[in-house]
């Protein structure tokens, strides 16, 4: 996650909402109150509204279906655009829970806060991506050490571990085979794996 974080309070005027974005180069500001608890989150798709319906009357189908937006093109301040509650993730969240978040709710930008609510920061869907940035060398030291070591302490034969470009290949001879599916599924969520290809 980002610790720098660029946000703005419930009374944050429309352009300069605007502006902050521009400046910083985000698409969305969480939206705060008294210490730096999240309320909200302001996006670019809220904003847009304002634009689209400038210089329209909406007919009486727009207006029945399109009515949270039609209220957003007439908002001024940031209580008014935002969307609340925030979809948020805590600290300890996994990327999977992120990426999954960000993917069922569209959005591009996940706070990131404590049990309290407060802001800590945030996560983007660029930095779920660095994930795959991670050396093959650190992603197989990660599979031996916390997965295949602990399921197979004793192989048949020696099992080898290869990673090129994210893409685990696992060969060797173990006893127990009804480990192979758990042990796939366990390399699958190491971070930086792109696949699995077992051999086992």
């Amino acid at each position: 996650m980002t610790r720098a974080v660029v946000a703005v309070g419930r009374d944050a005027p429309f352009k300069d909402i605007v502006k902050l974005m521009e400046q910083w180069k985000v698409s969305a500001l969480p939206v705060l109150e008294g210490e730096g608890r999240v309320i909200g989150v302001v996006s670019e798709a809220d904003l847009l509204p304002k634009e689209e319906f400038r210089d329209s009357d909406p007919d009486r189908f727009t207006q029945l279906h399109r009515l949270p937006d039609l209220a957003k093109a007439g908002a001024l301040t940031a209580e008014e655009l935002m969307t609340s509650p925030a979809a948020g993730v805590h600290p300890g969240s996994t990327l999977a829970q992120a990426a999954r978040i960000m993917a069922q709710r569209k959005i591009k930008r996940l706070p990131v806060v404590n049990d309290e609510g407060m802001l800590e920061g945030i996560v983007s869907r660029a930095d779920l991506l660095k994930v795959f940035l991670r050396p093959d060398s650190e992603i197989a030291d990660e599979i031996r050490r916390d997965i295949v070591d602990v399921l197979f302490p004793a192989p048949v034969e020696p099992i080898h571990i290869m990673v090129t470009d994210g893409v685990v290949t696992l060969t060797g001879e173990v006893q127990d085979t009804e480990q192979i599916p758990l042990t796939v599924r366990l390399v699958r969520g190491v971070e930086g794996v792109v696949d699995v290809d077992c051999h086992l």
